[in-house]
């Protein structure tokens, strides 16, 4: 029996853990949510089906907060599947225990169960979002963050009259779970999703969608901002307003330079916020989103609102689509030619600080492959991968990375994923068959000492074809540098960075046959994913871990994990080789 010393000792160790949590990360309050996870009926191209949803919403709850708040989430978990939530773009300062990446940094939460999240806000003002991250959940687990200034400060750019949110989606008639099991187990693509939505509905353009169609008043005159998301799992997309320009003012949770654009690019993982001012002609508009980029066998009809003026007036009988550039999927990547025209503030009150003395020289190409197929369920004699510097990760099953990091537990990953690719030639010129690219299976990960400065070099390369790649890392925000198309060369191409005023990102587009440079301090210890924000891309392999090590000081080091963590369940028979 524990003595009552003991457990006073122990009481108060823990209360001392909580206040230096709640009070030496921020705030001394916190906002609490519930995220129920359940099942609830919904209806979309004249099918209804049961989805996986929080607290039956979909999209899920909005979460508001301000700069450096701390927000508690609840998630209770009461579907019949394993799931966790993760908090994109927050870096949660050391404290990467409820950053939910599954088999990463927590075991995933089993039905029945519950987990207390903390999601520690630092110095991210603007919009993020939140999603599940376990197995491909988010199609319909989702839902935005809006991270407004400090109560004494204002937003750079005149304050809106309205603020609007606007979560780009995907719709699968199917059971979303079967479609990705069935991926898995054949080896092969997933299934098309089936519409694309603009905050949960196809638009006018899909069968019994009319009724339902998104649909944002304005009054003449006003400037509204726009909160958009791409949470998409597999597209960059166009998102354009009949006749309308917007102003863009921020991107994944940072404010930039203002850019006057009459459309708008942007990956999964992404956002961006923009004002629209409504100064024409009142009546009714269409707002699209339509893929940049498509396969030429399949087609895919844009999602559609309605921007609505208010006032007296005639509605049009019909709406005219807006024009859209054309852009093909074997030239440079939109959403990284969009981006590259937006710049960070960089100014007194928003300062940036990008590395200069790079210890870390890294360079990582990222490709498709194929492998042996050792079931007999692949539908060919090989499945698809992806694989980072030739190596496909394998996620622990019976284990998650930061727990076997923090407790010293051996044989659960591996210190050595490789600065480099084993051989580097020409990897943007000619085509390369995806049989080419070997890859081998591995659970490593790249360790980095504290405050060093970081530097990625992200090659994208044309193995089958090849592919854009949105690289998203959990735990930082990093300047994306530079950027080109072909093959990155050392000795020219750093002579073109932007180390003035680089755009502060999480999610970086990586264009087919090209390159994306981005530089970050490793201040944020502990176990913090990176992956690619395609869902079959990071499903086949594509992803990797960097463990930060501790500071010497004690605001350098790892807080101690919460006393709920998640427990590893066994995994499905179906899911056992799962990348």
């Amino acid at each position: 029996m524990v003595s009552y010393r003991k457990l006073k000792v122990f009481i108060m160790w823990y209360i001392g853990i909580i206040m230096f949590l709640l009070g030496g990360m921020g705030p001394v309050h916190a906002l609490v949510h519930k995220f129920e996870v359940r099942r609830s009926s919904h209806t979309r191209l004249c099918t209804t089906k049961s989805i996986l949803t929080i607290n039956g919403q979909f999209p899920g709850p909005t979460i508001y907060a301000r700069r450096g708040e701390l927000v508690v989430i609840d998630v209770i978990n009461r579907a019949d599947q394993n799931i966790s939530i993760h908090w994109h773009g927050v870096k949660m300062p050391r404290y990467p225990w409820t950053d939910g990446a599954s088999h990463v940094t927590q075991c995933p939460i089993s039905p029945g169960k519950r987990f207390r999240q903390r999601m520690l806000l630092s110095n991210e003002e603007g919009t993020l979002f939140w999603h599940a991250h376990s197995d491909w959940s988010r199609a319909t687990v989702y839902g935005a963050i809006i991270i407004l200034p400090p109560k004494t400060h204002t937003y750079p750019f005149p304050k809106p009259h309205a603020e609007v949110p606007i979560l780009l989606g995907e719709w699968w008639n199917a059971d979303v779970q079967e479609v990705y099991e069935d991926s898995i187990a054949q080896g092969i693509d997933a299934n098309f999703s089936d519409a694309f939505l603009m905050n949960g509905q196809p638009g006018d353009m899909y069968p019994c969608s009319k009724q339902d169609t998104f649909k944002l008043s304005v009054e003449p005159g006003k400037t509204y901002l726009i909160r958009m998301i791409n949470a998409m799992l597999s597209y960059i997309m166009y998102f354009k307003i009949k006749d309308h320009n917007v102003t863009v003012v921020g991107m994944d949770g940072a404010y930039t330079k203002p850019l006057n654009t009459d459309h708008i690019a942007i990956a999964p993982g992404q956002t961006i916020d923009f004002l629209l001012e409504a100064n024409q002609p009142p009546s009714r508009y269409y707002m699209a989103t339509k893929i940049y980029a498509s396969p030429w066998w399949h087609t895919y009809v844009p999602t559609t609102g309605i921007l609505e003026y208010v006032g007296n007036y005639i509605p049009p009988s019909s709406l005219e689509f807006p024009y859209f550039p054309k852009f093909g999927g074997y030239g440079w990547a939109e959403s990284i030619h969009f981006s590259s025209k937006l710049r960070s503030l960089a100014n007194d009150k928003h300062p940036i600080k990008v590395p200069m003395n790079i210890t870390h020289n890294l360079f990582f190409t990222l490709t498709i492959n194929m492998w042996p197929c050792e079931t007999n369920s692949c539908e060919r004699n090989n499945r698809v991968l992806a694989s980072m510097n030739n190596i496909s990760m394998l996620s622990p099953l019976t284990q998650n990375i930061l727990e076997a990091y923090y407790k010293g537990i051996r044989g659960v990953f591996t210190p050595d994923f490789p600065a480099k690719p084993a051989r580097i030639f020409n990897f943007t010129q000619g085509h390369k068959s995806l049989y080419e690219g070997r890859t081998e299976f591995g659970t490593a990960v790249y360790m980095l000492d504290y405050n060093s400065e970081v530097e990625i070099v992200f090659q994208g390369t044309n193995f089958g074809e090849g592919s854009d790649h949105p690289m998203h890392l959990h735990g930082y925000s990093f300047y994306v540098v530079g950027a080109g198309y072909g093959d990155f060369d050392p000795n020219r191409d750093p002579q073109n960075f932007n180390l003035i005023d680089p755009l502060l990102m999480n999610t970086v587009t990586v264009p087919r046959n090209g390159w994306s440079a981005i530089r970050f301090k490793a201040n944020n210890p502990g176990v913090w994913y990176m992956h690619c924000h395609f869902d079959r891309h990071q499903t086949w392999g594509m992803k990797m871990v960097f463990i930060v090590k501790d500071g010497e000081a004690p605001n350098e080091k790892m807080l101690p994990p919460p006393p709920d963590m998640p427990r590893c369940q066994p995994p499905p028979q179906q899911l056992l080789f799962r990348i």
